[in-house]
């Protein structure tokens, strides 16, 4: 499978003028959810996907494929109860695109930032922007999966 090498922030006050950035509302479930694997759909817009990831923080691996409504709208009830909505501004910053997440309804409140690279090295590298807070790349309980199941870690 493909390695998606990615890191995670919060974000407390996210830049202003957020209506200048592309956005779409995401709408993600999860299927499946272990500790070595994770099987999620994800509706983007008009667009609707199946992704499959591997455990880990930094690197792990990802396959997505592309489904159609139908397919999703199918697949959509065994996610209950393991979902969140969010708004994702794309904003590029020195060769990199963040993808800010404001999250909605049970989420209410949070706020991370996503930022993938081509190498672990070169995510070593990466010097965030003033407005990024910790960055919660290691710890579990921000991985969308967790948040799906057990809502905004401060609030348990």
């Amino acid at each position: 499978m493909p390695t998606e090498i990615e890191r995670k922030f919060l974000v407390s006050t996210p830049p202003e003028n957020l209506e200048n950035f592309n956005s779409n509302e995401i709408v993600q479930g999860y299927i499946f959810i272990s500790d070595d694997l994770e099987i999620r759909l994800r509706r983007k817009g008009n667009l609707y996907f199946q992704t499959i990831k591997s455990s880990g923080d930094l690197e792990r691996s990802e396959y997505e494929i592309e489904l159609t409504k139908d397919q999703f709208e199918t697949l959509w009830p065994f996610t209950e109860g393991k979902r969140i909505l969010k708004t994702r501004y794309e904003i590029d910053y020195q060769n990199h695109l963040i993808e800010l997440d404001i999250y909605s309804e049970s989420l209410q409140g949070l706020k991370t930032a996503e930022v993938e690279f081509k190498s672990a090295e070169e995510s070593n590298k990466f010097k965030p922007p003033s407005w990024f807070g910790e960055d919660v790349t290691r710890d579990k309980k921000y991985k969308n999966k967790n948040l799906a199941l057990f809502g905004i870690p401060d609030q348990n």
